[in-house]
């Protein structure tokens, strides 16, 4: 892939369209202006270093956070182009961060593979910083110009000189378009970790330099490449492994590079991450169909083969040969097309045979070649298939009853009387008590509740066939209506929102948990499709005489504290809520379900692997890494009522 023409200069700088309405409406260019889109502004600039290691001129990238958040980024690469744009007429290292859709990946030869999705990078980080500042050197000569919110206050000029080629771009976000400006080291370094596992052998530097008192440096580097990304997930999730060996394979063809690595381990979940051109492609895409499709026909034949399916067996199908796998796929790729919502979707048809193709061939190679752990591998898909059988008879086993039933709605559910689901609301609420209360405080219109009660099955230790036949998390399927695991059917479920309500102690943290792994493992859509929240009950009452206050924090009764009492010495009553059974139907209507005044955490899932770990961390078998990450994350941990 590093065949790009050595030739990279003014000429080669194409523009499509100036810099126009950037600042007034960030959120197209960037996603939002929340968190997500100013650690957006880092990861543009850092794509430009990576698209020069992907044309091979590049080796190393240095990150930096500054004091103040300043963001600096160096590579190593050709250095943008200084000369004098043919058809502007002014430095083509100034076009390149003043006209949107400027660049040497749209059709100036300078690239043959690029992770920009849109190309609009340099020109967006600059309108959206309060200043940016880039410096380059073409191996002769260093020069350096300034920006503020998009336009240039500094001619191009040159400070001084060097021997070697390299672009530093250094920049602060704009206060006044970011809703903040808090840069988070862990968002940034698992970013750049990624890519460094996706670009192997290429060498990235990140350092935070904002807190003297706990510096954060690493640098990252991996010869070993998808084959150690696979490697790196297991080691963090504590995984036991099914195969030893990694299942690691690359080929590339007519400027086509796949690049795939995979491993069992002993969970029942699978974890497929796939990249285009370095993009994350989230909803998948033909790389991703093809992957799954060898995968199974390889597995069948394989298995009819030698005779580990029977003939009167039936064939292995997709979730029986995924189970407990963690995949990786790579493809690189010239003209990539993308498609979705999101645009993380690749759509290239011809790459889907090619993918099928080398997978097959492939993990085909590594079954003959390693009988021992094949034999492992097949021994989990035949178990898994037993228990998807097993699943199966339990869901048609439960309709049965369901038909000779007067309802088919879980007994304890007290249903809402609109079906509308863009409207309707269902709480799980833990405890008859809790449910008693919001039964008699909701809104009967557009508001369900279905109490629970007890510790409910922690599905992260338990296959499909298991959640069927289990008494406290089958009322909640049955009352969604929409399916569970691979039959689920998101057009189907008869709620617009899904609202966990549990106490605020450790039980019902717990109880948030395991309702939460239940809906990650499960019933994913429903949480994709933005329908998962969680209610944030009161912890205090307050009161001074007929004045009453409800606060959700330590933080917040001191300050109603303050509030009611006022200037004088007189008592507050204080009241501190250790279940939501303590409030009455109206407390509870008043604080937690009234949607003019409630407080609710929507439940996101931007980060597939992140969630697959922790959860697997917080719910699974290994004590050890669930201890290492109480310790870490303890210092965040606030009104954690033991």
């Amino acid at each position: 892939m590093n065949d790009a023409p050595k030739k990279y200069d003014e000429s080669q700088i194409q523009v499509l369209e100036g810099l126009e309405a950037v600042r007034k409406r960030p959120g197209m260019y960037i996603g939002s202006t929340s968190s997500k889109g100013l650690h957006h502004l880092v990861y543009e600039i850092v794509d430009n270093a990576i698209d020069e290691a992907l044309a091979g001129f590049c080796k190393n990238i240095d990150v930096k956070i500054l004091e103040n958040n300043v963001i600096c980024v160096t590579d190593d690469g050709r250095g943008i182009p200084v000369g004098k744009h043919p058809k502007l007429g002014i430095p083509a290292v100034t076009v390149v961060f003043t006209v949107l859709h400027a660049g040497g990946k749209f059709g100036g030869g300078s690239y043959k593979v690029a992770g920009g999705l849109h190309g609009v990078g340099s020109s967006v980080v600059n309108a959206l910083s309060e200043w940016l500042n880039v410096e380059v050197c073409d191996g002769k000569n260093i020069f350096e110009q300034g920006f503020e919110r998009g336009k240039d206050v500094s001619e191009l000029k040159i400070i001084g000189s060097g021997d070697k080629t390299y672009t530093k771009v250094t920049f602060k976000p704009d206060g006044e378009i970011f809703e903040e400006v808090e840069f988070d080291a862990d968002v940034l370094l698992k970013r750049l970790r990624e890519q460094a596992f996706l670009n192997a052998g290429l060498n990235i530097t990140f350092s935070d330099e904002r807190y003297e008192e706990q510096e954060n440096s690493e640098t990252l580097c991996y010869e070993g490449g998808l084959a150690s990304f696979v490697e790196y997930i297991h080691e963090k999730k504590g995984a036991d492994c099914v195969n030893e060996d990694v299942i690691y394979f690359k080929s590339t063809k007519n400027e086509q590079s796949v690049e795939v690595a995979l491993q069992y381990n002993t969970s029942y979940n699978e974890l497929i991450l796939s990249f285009a051109n370095n993009i994350h492609t989230a909803e998948g895409g033909v790389h991703e169909v093809g992957f799954k499709t060898a995968l199974t026909r390889v597995f069948n034949d394989y298995a009819r083969k030698f005779g580990v399916l029977k003939e009167s067996d039936k064939p292995f199908v997709g979730e029986d040969v995924r189970e407990g796998l963690t995949a990786i796929i790579s493809v690189k790729l010239m003209d990539a097309q993308f498609e979705g919502q999101t645009k993380t979707k690749l759509g290239n048809t011809e790459l889907r045979k090619v993918v099928d193709f080398l997978v097959y061939e492939k993990v085909s190679e590594f079954f003959e070649e390693n009988p021992a752990q094949t034999r492992e591998i097949l021994e989990k898909a035949m178990n898994a298939s037993k228990a998807r059988e097993a699943a199966k008879k339990a869901r048609e086993l439960t309709r049965r009853k369901s038909i000779l039933e007067s309802s088919s709605l879980p007994g304890k559910l007290a249903d809402c009387s609109d079906r509308n689901n863009e409207y309707t609301e269902i709480y799980i609420v833990e405890g008859d008590s809790a449910g008693g209360s919001a039964k008699g405080g909701r809104d009967r219109t557009f508001q369900a509740i279905l109490p629970l009660w007890g510790k409910m099955l922690n599905v992260e230790k338990a296959r499909l066939d298991k959640v069927y036949g289990n008494e406290k998390l089958l009322p909640v399927i049955k009352a969604l209506g929409c399916g569970v695991g691979f039959d689920l059917d998101i057009s189907k479920i008869r709620y617009g929102k899904v609202i966990i309500m549990a106490d605020a102690d450790v039980d019902g943290s717990h109880i948030r948990t395991l309702l939460l792994t239940f809906f990650f493992r499960y019933m994913k859509p429903v949480i994709e499709d933005g329908r998962v929240y969680i209610a944030q009950p009161p912890l205090f009452k307050l009161s001074r005489g007929k004045n009453v206050r409800y606060a959700f924090s330590d933080r917040q009764r001191d300050e109603c504290i303050k509030e009611l009492a006022g200037d004088s010495e007189v008592k507050i009553d204080i009241q501190r809520y250790k279940g939501l059974g303590e409030m009455d139907a109206i407390q509870l209507w008043e604080t937690t379900m009234d949607p003019k005044t409630r407080t609710m955490l929507k439940v996101h899932m931007e980060d597939a692997e992140k969630a697959d770990e922790v959860f697997t961390i917080l719910m699974g078998d290994k004590v050890e890494p669930r201890r290492l990450f109480i310790e870490r994350n303890a210092q965040y941990v606030q009104n954690l009522d033991v």
